[in-house]
């Protein structure tokens, strides 16, 4: 007789697995009770078997009216609170709680093992559902104690059909209104064949949302092929084991409430862990739990895939972890850029404990003190708080165990940032007490990584120096290192959902699909009767910007901004799409708005645009906050953005990561985007939501190729090539030793005195002196001995955190470079070469043309990034301080009221801080490189550190800030001061230093307007285009 290759012949297959293989019971039509969506015989045989007292005092037996009356409250209990609720927690009925669960048991807990044994998972196969439709049958059902828990339609693709068959009839066929199918009365519907698998965890006919359950083949959708069995065979094998589906059962399926804080309504929704979060958390788990204490792992999960409750089911397990009875972690640390993070985290712990007990907030130092000394195993808090927080917290928590969770780790894990968080957690912090060698010994212990920490690293775009921190050393097939020429070893992650796999799986869209770039032409004339000289490179950047701030330019693009969205965008989604402009300063964001707002009411349109910048500007002499643009707070811009008439957000360094709004549908850039700053920015377009079905990026900035590049380090699995060299630090300080600007006898003098908290009277003497020899250098001296100053404290802040040794000479040195660098004067003189060209210059003609639309292809293929570069540029402009006198003017009418001993002494410290803050070089790079945001945090760092620097001075300004001191107005001393050294040193980007170099101005050519109805393939030959 032939194998039955049909689909009852796939249908037999699973049952007889779940059957002979998994310990279910084979159920029948005889046992559903249609009416209730019950297998009532194994119900009633649950409950005997294991509340048979409760069962008879309650008398539901005794009587058929009696019987009918529970199960008409049991059904609707399911209806109202859903299946998950009451295997959970149980059922009330009249004095009693009965039970409809047992949960797995702890390891050697054998009267546990007996009560969990009594669950009765079972089958039924063409499961007759409906009482009005007899007919109906689904293929099968699967109960645990008489509740049905999945539901499963079969498809064979032996017989021509396949999952999306299956996603069809759910849509049309499985009526929610009937029990079975209605919501929450079920925790999963599965759309399985022989290739794939979709899942849906609410029903809503043809709004049902099924996403995959893939295991992914070849970094792509799909499965790989299985040498034992069918593709799809996990799902019974693995995950549909009583052991397997009871994890899930406890540790992740929920059901979250989301309130609308306005009209009062809560909207619920299921979920169901998709099988790349299952895998990543489940092997961290089984990694933690066999390795313990002291390890890096790192996650590399595509953006829109669902980290988040990655994280917060990661979080709530390892709170729980044990290993002989014994907790492995007794603190989960979750360290997050996203405020969001912390409700999704909460709405997902509660669902499984009380949360006031478990979660807490960190906002600082003495918040994590309180919340670690009440026993909160779950912490959460924001990055740039955390280092604040990490100064103040004391040793004595090094005989505790932690688990750092990192929420898009690389944003979050610089040096000096990871070195601080492993001396405080380690507590290696040395005494005072303690000789210098010591003292010296404990700082490079302390900076390693911690040996009571585990450190859980989850990105979608690695850097380099996140995979050398926290990845996994590439093998061979015998567990040895698979080894460059050079002998450096290869670093990946520990799990990968890709972004090829997610797009294939239309799990998330592809946002270079319908890209469209613009190209300016414009003409510049001069207005001055000389010639100067200028650096080519630098000039035209500084040509480039001044012409697309002008108010023409961007009278023009916001033209073809509005034009663009009333043809293409606003009746998608049916007609809900929304759309974002990209700008690159808060001043043009605003000249954007504005030019906007006039084009709509111009059309006398129904729709407004919104604005979304952090603090406040000046613009036409008027300051101006986005509250104050949009007429409503800053917290509702999310909440608003989503209803009508707002249809257009306009931002600068706001809401281009970890912004999820899925009706977010086009965007139109006109900032500069690379690397990973291209991949966060454009990927808030690719959340999936219902009529959805493609997005739209118009570019009036950048080039293809260019963003190209940055989504293929992406794409798949990223890859670090090489070690970083730690040789290289021997070569820089190569390089600074032959230019004599310090000695060893200065720097030993220097950091002892540092160590042992000496005055500033004796610690500015030795760098002053070694500044004077620094000027006194060559100019090519100069540069290369700050870019060889610069790359040596950055590479080894890094390196010290990874390297399995240390070397008190480089420690030393790099304390001594810290606190040297910031005071080196800028080499050269270029801080007026902006003004000077643009008055030079003035606007002749403009005009901006599309380009052909094209779908930029991405390779297919792993992508390498090489190791932690070691010099940088040196570049970088120092910000005018002319708002410094708000310092001298506002001190006194905010700060009257404190109890200075000095208050000129006061003010003459607030002005130092400020100006060593504005030298800081990390600073000066986050204003040239990247957001505000990142600027602030790396300005709070500097100010902090400053303050630290010159307590010798003074002790009144540590103790205000440190105490927080508060106004009569309630006016927090530490925002204050914040925001003021942040608004008087903060400079948005400008171009680089000249060199003696003639500018040459761009001849203006005729302009060719070149528009494609349909995209082709970016890099892909195309017919007639060579």
């Amino acid at each position: 007789m032939p194998s039955n290759t049909k689909e009852n012949g796939f249908e037999t297959l699973i049952v007889n697995w779940l059957v002979n293989e998994n310990g279910y019971e084979q159920g029948t039509n005889a046992d559903y009770n249609q009416e209730y969506a019950i297998d009532e015989e194994r119900l009633f045989r649950y409950l005997q078997s294991t509340q048979p007292r409760d069962l008879a005092e309650l008398r539901i037996l005794d009587t058929l009216a009696e019987k009918k009356r529970f199960l008409e409250r049991l059904s609707q209990k399911l209806s109202d609170q859903g299946v998950i609720e009451i295997l959970r927690k149980g059922f009330k009925y009249k004095n009693k709680t009965l039970e409809f669960y047992q949960v797995l048991p702890s390891k050697g807990n054998q009267r546990a093992r007996e009560l969990y044994d009594e669950n009765i998972f079972s089958v039924t196969r063409q499961l007759q559902y409906s009482k009005e439709y007899g007919r109906l049958a689904l293929d099968l059902c699967i109960f645990l104690n008489g509740l049905p828990i999945i539901t499963m339609e079969l498809k064979n693709q032996f017989t021509l059909q396949n999952t999306a068959d299956a996603v069809k009839q759910y849509k049309t066929d499985r009526d929610p209104a009937e029990k079975l199918f209605s919501f929450k009365r079920c925790i999963v519907h599965f759309a399985v064949d022989d290739n794939e698998i979709m899942m849906c965890t609410e029903l809503k006919k043809d709004d049902s949302y099924f996403m995959p359950f893939n295991k992914g083949f070849e970094d792509g959708a799909g499965n790989p092929p299985n040498s034992s069995g069918i593709r799809t065979d996990y799902l019974w094998k693995d995950i549909l084991t009583k052991n397997e589906f009871s994890k899930i059962l406890e540790n992740y399926v929920q059901i979250v409430a989301d309130k609308d804080e306005d009209t009062g309504k809560t909207t619920y929704k299921q979920i169901f862990p998709r099988y790349h979060q299952l895998k990543a958390v489940t092997m961290l788990l089984d990694r933690a739990k066999k390795e313990g204490a002291g390890q890096r792992y790192l996650i590399q999960h595509s953006a829109g895939s669902g980290k988040s409750n990655s994280i917060a089911w990661l979080a709530h397990q390892l709170v729980t972890l044990q290993n002989d009875g014994k907790n492995i972690f007794d603190t989960v640390i979750v360290v997050t850029d996203r405020i969001n993070l912390d409700k999704q985290i909460k709405n997902t712990i509660k669902q499984f404990t009380q949360v006031s007990s478990t979660v807490g907030w960190a906002k600082s130092a003495s918040d994590l003190h309180a919340l670690l000394d009440e026993g909160k195993k779950i912490i959460i808090t924001i990055v740039h708080k955390f280092q604040f927080i990490l100064n103040d917290i004391s040793t004595a928590y090094k005989n505790r165990t932690f688990a750092i969770i990192i929420d898009e780790a690389h944003s979050s894990q610089n040096g000096s940032l990871a070195a601080k968080m492993n001396i405080v957690i380690s507590g290696n912090v040395y005494s005072d007490d303690d000789e210098f060698e010591d003292k010296i010994n404990s700082i490079i212990e302390g900076k390693k990584m911690a040996k009571n920490a585990s450190y859980f690293a989850f990105t979608a775009t690695p850097k380099n120096k996140t995979l050398e921190m926290f990845g996994e050393i590439i093998t061979d097939e015998n567990g040895n290192p698979v080894l460059n020429e050079d002998g450096t070893k290869k670093a990946k992650p520990h799990d990968v959902y890709t972004m090829k796999q997610a797009i294939e799986e239309q799990f998330i869209l592809d946002v270079l699909k319908y890209y469209t770039p613009y190209q300016s032409y414009y003409h510049l004339i001069k207005t001055v009767s000389d010639d100067p000289l200028f650096d080519k490179k630098r000039a035209n950047k500084i040509l480039r910007s001044y012409v697309e701030s002008d108010p023409h330019a961007i009278e023009e693009k916001a033209g073809i901004i509005v034009e663009h969205f009333y043809n293409n965008v606003r009746m998608k989604i049916k007609g809900k799409a929304r759309a974002m402009v990209v700008t690159h300063q808060i001043q043009r964001a605003i000249e954007y708005y504005f030019a906007i707002k006039k084009e709509l009411e111009e059309r006398k349109s129904q729709y407004k645009p919104m604005i979304a910048f952090s603090g406040e500007v000046r613009y036409k002499g008027e300051t101006y906050t986005e509250a104050k643009i949009n007429g409503f707070p800053s917290a509702k811009i999310e909440k608003e953005f989503r209803k009508d008439p707002y249809r257009i957000l306009v931002v600068a360094d706001k809401f281009q990561t970890g912004y999820d709004e899925p009706l977010l549908q086009t965007m139109y850039v006109d900032k500069k985007l690379f690397d990973i700053k291209a991949v966060q920015t454009l990927s808030r377009l690719n959340r999936c939501a219902p009529y959805k079905t493609d997005t739209f990026v118009l570019d009036f900035i950048n080039n293809p190729a260019d963003i190209q590049k940055s989504f293929e380090r992406y794409y798949k699995t990223t890859v670090l090539s090489g070690e970083t060299d730690a040789n290289k630090l021997n070569d820089l300080i190569d390089n600074m030793e032959p230019m004599q600007v310090y000695t060893d006898d200065d720097v030993n003098t220097f950091v002892e005195l540092y160590l042992n908290n000496a005055d500033r009277e004796q610690l500015d003497p030795i760098i002053d002196r070694c500044v004077e020899l620094f000027k006194a250098l060559e100019y090519d001296d100069k540069v290369e001995f700050k870019k060889s100053a610069k790359g040596f404290v950055r590479t080894y802040n890094f390196l010290s955190s990874i390297l399995p040794y240390g070397s008190p000479d480089w420690e030393k040195l790099s304390i001594f470079l810290t606190l040297l660098v910031p005071k080196l004067p800028k080499v050269g003189d270029e801080n007026d070469d902006y003004k000077k060209i643009i008055e030079s210059v003035d606007l002749d003609s403009y005009r901006v043309v599309a380009q052909q639309t094209m779908s930029i292809s991405l390779a297919n293929e792993d992508a390498e990034v090489k190791p932690v570069p070691v010099q940088t540029d040196i570049g970088i402009p120092v910000p005018e301080m002319d708002t410094l006198t708000h310092i001298l003017e506002s001190f006194h009418d905010v700060w009257g009221i404190c109890d200075w001993t000095d208050e000129d002494k006061i003010k003459k410290q607030i002005q130092e801080i400020a100006e060593e803050v504005k030298k800081d070089e990390r600073y000066q790079n986050a204003m040239q490189f990247s957001d505000t945001q990142n600027a602030r945090d790396e300005s709070e760092r500097a100010t902090w550190e400053a303050i630290l620097r010159n307590m010798s001075s003074g002790m009144e300004l540590y103790t205000a800030y440190q105490g927080d001191t508060r106004s009569s107005r309630n006016q927090s001393f530490r925002d204050w001061l914040l925001d003021l050294i942040f608004n008087a040193t903060y400079q948005k980007p400008t171009a680089h230093k000249p060199d003696e170099r003639k500018v040459e101005i761009p001849e203006y050519d005729s302009p060719i307007s070149i528009v494609a109805e349909d995209p082709v393939l970016y890099d892909a030959k195309k017919d007639g285009q060579g």
